[in-house]
C-alpha cells in the first residue's frame, strides 16, 4: 500500500516538476561521461608520449570528480528539501487522516529510492551512450587513430557512479527522514499561506555597507589587474587575500541591495504603482532577503564558470593554431657549444646517424652577447615590460644571431626575412608584453652598441616571430646582426631544424623512436660525462603532444567543473522559483478575483523570475571581466589572440543551459499558479 502511495506521488510530481529529476540525471550523465574517458581514451591508437598524457589528464579527472560528487550531492539534497516543502500540505492531510510520522517517513524513503534509481538508469543509459561522442571528440582533439573504434561501456565508470550517487541518496534519504520528524501539523496545513519575512533594513546603514563593499571590490578587482604581479599573485597570502575581499563584498553588496530595493522603488511612485510592479518587487525582496547568503554563492559559482570556460577555451584555441604556426619543421637539435666544440651535424655525423632520413636541413648559430643586456637593447622603456613580464630582467644577456644564417632560417621557417646595412640592427620578438617594450625603444632610434659596432634600428617595430620549435609565442627578443658583427664572435649554441624522410604516420613514428634512440644512446650515456658535451632535441610530435595535453586537461576539467557549477546555480534558482509558485497559487488567485489580467499576471510572473535568475548573474559577470584580465595575464605566453571567440562560445553555453533553466522555470511556474 505505502509502495503504490510513494509510486503514485513520484507520478503526480513528475509532472510539474520534471527540472528536479531532470538536473539529478544530467548530474548521473556527466558524471559518467567524464569518469568514462579512462576507458575511451585506452582503446585509442596514439604514440607513448600522448598516451603518458592521457594518463595524467585521467587522474586529474579522476580527483576533480570528487570534488563534483560534493557538489551534486549537495544540490541534490536541497532539491530533495524543496519536494518535502512543495508537499507540505499533502503530508499535513495525512498526518490529519492518522497517519504517522514513521509511515511517512517511509513513503518519503521509499520515493527518494524510486527517484534515485530511476534518475540513476536513465542517466547511466544516456551517459554511456552521449560518452560515445565523447571517445570521438577525445581522438579528434588527439589526433588519434580511429579505425578500430568500437563501442565502450566503461564499467568502473559505472560503478563508480553507482557508489557516488548511491552515498548522496543514503545522506538524503536520512535528511528527509529528520525532516518530517521535525514537522509540525500547524505549519504544514497553513505554512502556504506565510510569507517569507519581508526586512526593510536602515537605508543609511545599507547605503554604507554598499559603498564600503563596492571599494573593497574595486580594490580586489585592482589587484587582479592593474596591480597583478605573475610571481607573487599565487603566494597563498595575496591569494586568500583577494579571495576573502571577493566574497565578503560580494555578500554585503546582496545584503544591502535586497534590503533597501524596496524602500527605494516605493519612492519611485510612477515605477512601483504601475501595473504588477508593487506585487513583483515585494514577492522578488521578500525571496531575495533570505537568499543572501545563497545567492552569494550563486553568484560565485557562475563566475566561476565563465572565468573557467572562457580561460580554457581561449587556452585550447590558441594553442591549435600556435601548433599550426610555431611548429612548420619534423625536428630540432642543438648543441651547447660552451659545454662541446662540435656543432650538432658533426656530432651526428661521428656517432652514425642516418642523415639521410632527415631532408630540409638548416643549421644557424647563437652568439655570446659579450655584455649586451635587455636593459642596453630597451633603457628606460623596459619598465613597462617589468610591470607586465616580471621574468625580464634588465641584466638579462641578449641573444645574437648573424643575418644570413637568420634569413636561412626564416624562409625555411615561415618568417619574414629582413634586410640590414652595416651599421643597422634588427629584433626578431613575439611574446606580447616585451614586443610592446621593444616596439617603443626601436621607435625611438635606440642605439646599441656590440663587439664594437655602433647599430641604430632598422625597422621601428620587432618583426614577429620565433627562432625554434615552440608551442607558444614566448620569444623574448633575437638582436639579428650583420654578419661582420659576428666575425669572431663565440658561438654559444647551434641549432639545426629539419623535416623527416616519412610519408606515413607509421613512418613519424619509427622515426620519432629513432632519434630518442639515437640521442639516449649517444649524447645521453651514464658512463660519459655531461661536461664533455651535451645535444638535446625536440621535435613537432613531441611538443604538439605535450600542448594538447595541456589544453585538453584545461578544456575537460574546466567543462567539467563549470558545467556543474553552472547547473547547480540554475538548479538552486529554479527549484527555489518552483517552491515559491507552489506556495504563491492563492495569492496569484486573489489577482485574478480582483480582476486582473491573465497577461498581466505571467508578464508579472516573468519580471519576478527573471529579476531572480539576472540578480547574482550580473555581478557575476562583472567579476568576470576582472577575472579574464587576470587570467589573460597568467595565459600570456600561452594566449595570444585574445579571448572573444572564447567568451562568445562561453556566453552560447550560459545561454543554453543558464537561459534554458530559466525558461523551463517559467513555464512550470506559470502552469502551476495555474492550478
Amino acid at each position: 500500500m505505502l509502495f503504490k502511495l510513494a509510486l503514485k506521488n513520484i507520478k503526480k510530481s513528475v509532472k510539474d516538476y520534471s527540472i528536479y529529476f531532470f538536473t539529478l540525471v544530467i548530474g548521473v550523465i556527466i558524471f559518467y561521461i567524464f569518469n568514462a574517458l579512462d576507458s575511451q581514451t585506452a582503446m585509442l591508437n596514439v604514440s607513448e608520449s600522448t598516451r603518458d598524457i592521457l594518463i595524467l589528464m585521467n587522474t586529474f579527472l579522476s580527483g576533480v570528480s570528487v570534488f563534483v560528487a560534493i557538489v551534486l550531492g549537495a544540490l541534490i539534497i536541497y532539491a530533495s528539501n524543496f519536494l518535502i516543502k512543495r508537499r507540505k500540505k499533502e503530508f499535513g492531510v495525512y498526518l490529519t487522516l492518522g497517519m504517522s510520522k514513521r509511515r511517512m517517513s517511509t513513503i518519503l524513503l521509499t520515493e527518494t529510492f524510486l527517484i534515485g534509481t530511476i534518475s540513476l538508469a536513465i542517466g547511466l543509459i544516456l551517459g554511456v551512450a552521449l560518452s560515445q561522442f565523447m571517445s570521438v571528440a577525445v581522438a579528434h582533439m588527439f589526433e588519434a587513430d580511429m579505425s578500430k573504434f568500437a563501442f565502450v561501456f566503461s564499467a568502473k565508470a559505472a560503478v563508480k557512479t553507482i557508489i557516488f550517487f548511491g552515498i548522496m541518496y543514503i545522506v538524503v534519504m536520512i535528511f528527509n527522514t529528520i525532516a518530517v520528524g521535525r514537522c509540525k501539523l500547524i505549519d504544514l496545513l497553513y505554512g502556504e499561506k506565510k510569507n517569507e519575512q519581508l526586512k526593510v533594513r536602515n537605508p543609511i546603514l545599507c547605503l554604507v555597507l554598499f559603498t564600503i563593499s563596492c571599494v573593497i571590490l574595486g580594490r580586489a578587482y585592482y589587484l587582479v589587474t592593474v596591480g597583478f604581479n605573475v610571481d607573487q599573485i599565487f603566494t597563498p597570502k595575496d591569494l586568500v587575500k583577494v579571495i576573502i575581499m571577493g566574497a565578503v563584498s560580494t555578500f554585503f553588496i546582496f545584503w544591502s541591495v535586497s534590503g533597501s530595493i524596496l524602500t527605494i522603488v516605493t519612492k519611485m511612485k510612477g515605477f512601483y504603482l504601475k501595473k504588477l510592479n508593487s506585487f513583483t518587487l515585494r514577492q522578488f525582496s521578500s525571496k531575495a532577503n533570505t537568499m543572501v547568503l545563497s545567492m552569494t554563492v550563486i553568484c560565485l559559482m557562475l563566475f566561476l564558470t565563465i572565468v573557467l570556460l572562457g580561460s580554457a577555451i581561449s587556452l585550447t584555441r590558441s594553442m591549435n593554431q600556435n601548433i599550426k604556426k610555431l611548429l612548420p619543421k619534423d625536428l630540432q637539435m642543438v648543441s651547447e657549444l660552451y659545454i662541446s666544440d662540435k656543432d650538432v651535424m658533426t656530432a651526428l655525423k661521428e656517432n652514425g646517424f642516418e642523415t639521410d632520413r632527415l631532408k630540409d636541413i638548416v643549421s644557424y648559430n647563437s652568439y655570446d652577447a659579450e655584455g649586451l643586456t635587455m636593459g642596453d637593447t630597451m633603457g628606460e622603456y623596459i619598465e613597462s615590460a617589468l610591470n607586465m613580464y616580471t621574468f625580464v630582467t634588465e641584466d638579462t644577456d641578449e641573444t645574437i644571431m648573424a643575418l644570413s644564417e637568420y634569413n636561412d632560417f626564416a624562409k625555411d621557417f615561415g618568417n619574414e626575412t629582413i634586410e640590414l646595412a652595416d651599421d643597422e640592427y634588427a629584433i626578431v620578438c613575439s611574446l606580447d608584453p616585451v614586443v610592446k617594450a621593444r616596439n617603443d625603444a626601436l621607435s625611438a632610434g635606440m642605439k646599441i652598441t656590440y663587439r664594437g659596432n655602433e647599430l641604430k634600428p632598422a625597422y621601428p617595430e620587432c618583426k614577429i616571430g620565433e627562432v625554434q620549435l615552440n608551442i607558444n609565442k614566448s620569444n623574448e627578443g633575437v638582436i639579428i646582426v650583420p654578419d661582420s658583427a659576428v666575425e669572431g664572435a663565440k658561438v654559444l649554441k647551434n641549432y639545426i631544424i629539419a623535416d623527416y624522410v616519412a610519408d606515413t604516420p607509421e613512418a613519424r613514428e619509427d622515426m620519432e623512436a629513432y632519434v630518442a634512440s639515437f640521442v639516449e644512446n649517444n649524447f645521453q650515456k651514464k658512463d660519459t660525462s655531461w661536461d664533455e658535451w651535451y645535444i638535446f632535441y625536440t621535435s613537432k610530435d613531441i611538443m604538439k603532444a605535450g600542448s594538447i595535453g595541456l589544453g585538453a586537461m584545461a578544456t575537460f576539467i574546466s567543462l567539467y567543473v563549470g558545467i556543474i557549477f553552472l547547473i547547480a546555480s540554475a538548479a538552486v534558482l529554479s527549484l527555489k522559483e518552483l517552491s515559491e509558485s507552489a506556495d504563491n497559487i492563492e495569492r496569484f488567485e486573489v489577482l485574478r478575483r480582483i480582476g486582473t489580467d491573465e497577461k498581466m499576471i505571467d508578464w508579472a510572473l516573468f519580471k519576478q523570475i527573471g529579476m531572480f535568475f539576472f540578480f547574482p548573474m550580473l555581478l557575476a559577470v562583472i567579476h568576470s571581466i576582472f577575472g579574464l584580465k587576470a587570467s589573460s595575464k597568467i595565459l600570456q605566453i600561452f594566449v595570444s589572440d585574445g579571448m572573444g571567440f572564447a567568451i562568445f562560445i562561453t556566453a552560447l553555453i550560459i545561454v543554453v543551459i543558464y537561459g534554458g533553466y530559466f525558461l523551463v522555470t517559467y513555464f512550470t511556474s506559470k502552469r502551476i499558479i495555474k492550478g
